[in-house]
Parts: structure tokens; sequence; C-alpha cells
């Protein structure tokens, strides 16, 4: 037999090996793409009701303009404060933390995490939960995964968000970033799934209640290495823990400058 042979009934012997579709950069080809993705997800154990989220899925063509034309990003730090508005992420972090002072203690003591980082990222995601997104997270988090740009960083994204449907975290119709970020503080699902924690004690970890995103967010930093006490300011130990949650330079670098202004 020959190696060629070998090598093809080794392929089909594969759980799934021949069921993967393509990915492709218009919507043409997305609902093949989708009852082919529905095999992976029924073998990484997504349930009835996250295999129906993705059968109801559409696909985001907002989405796809979004991924396209990210300019903030190519800001100098200056500007990108500016846009973002870092003066009144400032100061309304401070506000919020001196109206709620026990709440961001709490999560300090558990997680290491100051009240300022935390209060930062809130601001700089949703402007405090003000808007936390018009888009369908389902559609657009399979879309980027369908999408040939990114496809294998939004695949286990995707797995996520139908998980979180199966755990009543999400459903089919509810609304977040462009790119398929949720809640106050804007978690990608699989991180959403990984990460979350349901600190309000209801069964359920709820990415949309102040009080879960909150501590979903600090447990993300203390897991991905947040050393309590020390700095986190660039070069100092917790800044490479910031640079797990955003991975643009000027972000990382306006989370830190924001978060000291708020602690001070």
């Amino acid at each position: 037999m020959t190696r060629l042979n070998l090598a093809l009934i080794a392929l089909l012997a594969l759980p799934g090996a021949l069921s993967a579709a393509p990915c492709g950069n218009s919507g043409a080809g997305f609902e093949a793409w989708k009852t082919a993705f529905a095999d992976q997800a029924r073998q990484a154990g997504v349930g009835p009701a996250g295999l129906q989220a993705l059968a109801q899925a559409q696909y985001a063509s907002r989405t796809i303009s979004a991924d396209r034309n990210q300019k903030s990003f190519k800001y100098s730090l200056a500007k990108f404060m500016q846009v973002r508005g870092s003066d009144t992420i400032v100061a309304q972090g401070r506000k919020r933390k001196a109206a709620n002072p026990d709440f961001y203690a709490a999560l300090e003591r558990q997680y290491g995490v100051p009240a300022g980082v935390l209060l930062a990222i809130h601001g700089m995601e949703t402007g405090f939960g003000g808007f936390m997104g018009d888009s369908p997270v389902v559609s657009a988090i399979v879309t980027l995964a369908y999408d040939c740009r990114r496809s294998d960083f939004f695949q286990p994204h995707a797995i996520g968000a139908l998980k979180l449907v199966d755990r009543g975290s999400i459903t089919g119709g509810t609304l977040g970033a462009k790119h398929g970020e949720l809640g106050h503080t804007q978690f990608l699902p699989g991180n959403a799934l990984t990460y979350g924690v349901d600190a309000t004690g209801d069964g359920r970890v709820d990415f949309y209640n102040l009080t879960d995103a909150m501590a979903s967010t600090a447990n993300f930093l203390r897991q991905k290495g947040w050393r309590p006490g020390l700095g986190y300011q660039e070069g100092e130990p917790n800044f490479a823990v910031i640079q797990q949650w955003n991975a643009a330079t000027v972000y990382q670098q306006a989370i830190a400058l924001m978060a000291a202004k708020i602690d001070a």
C-alpha cells in the first residue's frame, strides 16, 4: 500500500477530519461553514441551546467592516487618550470608587487588583456600562470564526460563546461589541467562559451585572499573573498582565496611566 493511501486512511480515521468547511471572506459560504462548525462544536461539548444559537447566527457584515477598519490603536498615546476621553474616565472613576469604596476594597482583598485598574478598564471599554454594544454576540463571534483573517484566533471564542448560551450566561440575541465582546468590561467569550465569576451567588455568571463583571475582570487579571502590591506602570511587574487584557500598546499604557490617577 502506498504512503499516499496510508495517509488518506489515517486522515479519514480522524473524527471530523473532513468536516471542516473552508473559511471565507464574504457571506457566501457562511451557512455551509456553520453546518460543518456545528460538528466541531458538538465534539467540544456544546449542547442543544448553543447549537441552536449557532444555527440561528447571521453573517455580521458590520463586524467584518469594523475588523477591517480599526484605526484608534495606531494613534500616539496622547491622541489615543484624547480620543478615548481619558480625563472623563479618570474623573468618573474617582467618583465611582468614592461612592462604593467597600466593593472595590473587597475585590482588591480577594484578587489583589487595585480599584483604579478595574475602573480604568470599565471606563475604557463601555463608559462604565453606558454602552455595552449593539451587535448580537453570537453572530459577531461566529462570523469572525468563519472569516479567513483570524479564524484560528476566534474559533475557540465562538465555542466559548456557544457554551455560555448553554450555561445561561447569554442568549443568541444578547448584544455586545462588534467583535463579540460582552458585558461591562467586554470579555471575549472564551475568556468569559474561563474566568467568569458568580460574585452575586445567584448561580449564574452575568457579565451585564456589575458585581459579576468586575469580579470576573479582577479574576482574569489575577489568573494571568497579577502580583498584589506590585506596580503596574510600564516596566513594572504587573504591566505585563495588563498586556494580557488587550494587545495594543497604547491601550495598555492608557489603562496604567488612568488607573494611577484614579487611585491617587
